[in-house]
């Protein structure tokens, strides 16, 4: 009888496995049946597609004070300006090809800053790049190997298909020692708060990700790019289990971006503000989960008003897909591309409704009037501009910000002395409000013997007296 039960039910488990209920076949994933299942190899694989992975060496020139400046003995000898020394810095990470035509995709971080960058590939040869985009809060770089040979690229896949669970290979060069592979499998989707200041949508991983596989690949099964790995959660530097990709589906459209020969990435202006769903929230507004984008505040005339949004709603899904967190609905409204139109699905009262919402690039809906001050004042030395929402996204700003913004700093000037900073709004200056840089100009212009000056920084006001 014993025998009877094993003999059907073999059968019965691989067939449940093979066709889950309401799949297909071609759709179907399996996990391994006997011992020979067991014992196949990531080799065919990793020979396939690991030519496309390259090593990413990126080097700057730093200037290093001298460590005598400030000491009255030396400065005797040499004068107060004490002779500084230049050094180079290197920093070692991992991209991969994309396009036949040299062109690489890695992380912003690892050519940061960089003066020169070559590329390695896994035969040994070695190529001069350049830069053709970066952004440092996607953390993402595309660069152009300048040579015309062709090169294996890595296909890029569907992000999107990813699910927890799925088996992914890691490729990069981890602590400089070579070409590495590692296996793992998916071990979360949508992760945010990863990385301070970041692009908050991750691919979490349990495959090893060290330092220096930043800009390497993360690889499906079929031998499809689906993330750029980029960090780790490790408290002493190297590998415990967690690490995060960009999604690949946010790469297709920076790539895209760098194939149209934009000078920087623009993302979706929506024109509202948006928090992340309490428990408590979800409960008032009878959501049976805390998820989803809590609209805070709606700018005038932006799209998110155009499209009939209202603070106190929830945005819950784009097109169709659920709608995490504030980071996720960021991320699925990049990835939808400008120019065109997404329905959002907006709950209020505990009811849901569609709403269709434009994607367009942040408007200047007042000039930039760009200018620079000089003269004998406080401000001498600041570049300052018109805000609005185009120039805000541009310097990494709140989108709603109005008023005059201190775009620039020039170094050695009277106003990096007194601690001006770039973002800086400055709001008044002697009492007077200031909304334009024409009106700030003319201020500067008076030599005034007192200066009241009063700023916003990080949202905070700051009042200063300067003479």
């Amino acid at each position: 009888m014993q025998g009877l039960l094993k003999r059907s039910f073999v059968p019965l488990f691989a067939l449940a496995v093979l066709l889950p209920l309401g799949a297909h076949a071609e759709d179907a994933k399996t996990v391994p049946q006997s011992q020979m299942q067991m014992q196949l190899s990531f080799a065919p694989l990793v020979k396939q597609t690991s030519g496309a992975v390259v090593n990413v060496y990126a080097e700057k020139t730093v200037q290093r004070q001298s460590p005598f400046a400030g000491d009255p003995f030396f400065e005797q000898f040499f004068g107060q300006q004490m002779p500084n020394r230049s050094e180079k810095q290197s920093s070692l990470g991992s991209g991969v090809i994309v396009e036949a035509n040299g062109t690489v995709v890695t992380n912003n971080h690892v050519i940061e800053g960089a003066d020169d960058i070559k590329v390695a590939l896994s035969d040994g040869r070695e190529f001069p790049c350049k830069v053709v985009l970066r952004d440092d809060r996607l953390d993402l770089a595309v660069l152009k190997i300048d040579t015309k040979a062709n090169f294996p690229t890595l296909p890029i896949g569907n992000s999107d298909a990813v699910e927890v669970g799925d088996l992914v290979l890691a490729i990069g060069n981890p602590f400089g020692v070579g070409q590495t592979v590692t296996s793992g499998i998916v071990s979360a989707l949508a992760r945010n708060q990863v990385v301070k200041n970041e692009f908050g949508f991750f691919i979490q991983t349990d495959a090893s990700i060290n330092p220096g596989n930043s800009g390497g690949a993360l690889m499906n099964m079929k031998g499809e790019l689906i993330g750029i790995n980029t960090a780790i959660f490790s408290r002493g530097g190297g590998s415990n289990g967690i690490g995060f990709a960009i999604p690949a589906n946010l790469v297709k459209v920076f790539l895209t971006s760098a194939d149209a020969g934009v000078k920087s990435f623009e993302r979706p202006y929506v024109g509202a503000t948006f928090d992340a769903v309490t428990s408590e929230v979800a409960e008032a507004l009878g959501l049976d989960k805390a998820r989803g984008a809590l609209i805070v505040k709606v700018a005038d005339g932006s799209p998110a008003q155009k499209a009939g949004l209202k603070a106190g709603e929830i945005v819950t899904s784009v097109n169709g897909i659920p709608v995490e967190h504030p980071d996720a609905l960021l991320y699925r409204l990049t990835t939808a591309g400008l120019g065109n139109t997404v329905k959002l699905g907006v709950v209020e009262n505990g009811g849901e409704q569609q709403v269709a919402l434009k994607l367009d690039r942040a408007p200047e809906t007042s000039p930039r009037d760009q200018r620079t001050i000089g003269g004998r004042t406080p401000f001498t030395g600041t570049v300052v501009e018109n805000l609005s929402p185009r120039v805000a996204d541009e310097l990494r700003m709140p989108t709603e910000s109005t008023g005059v913004v201190v775009a620039e700093v020039k170094d050695d000037s009277p106003a990096a002395r007194l601690g001006f900073e770039p973002k800086d709004i400055i709001v008044a200056i002697n009492g007077t409000p200031v909304q334009t840089t024409e009106q700030l100009s003319q201020i500067a212009s008076d030599d005034a013997g007192l200066w009241r000056v009063e700023i916003e920084r990080d949202g905070q006001r700051i009042r200063q007296f300067f003479r």
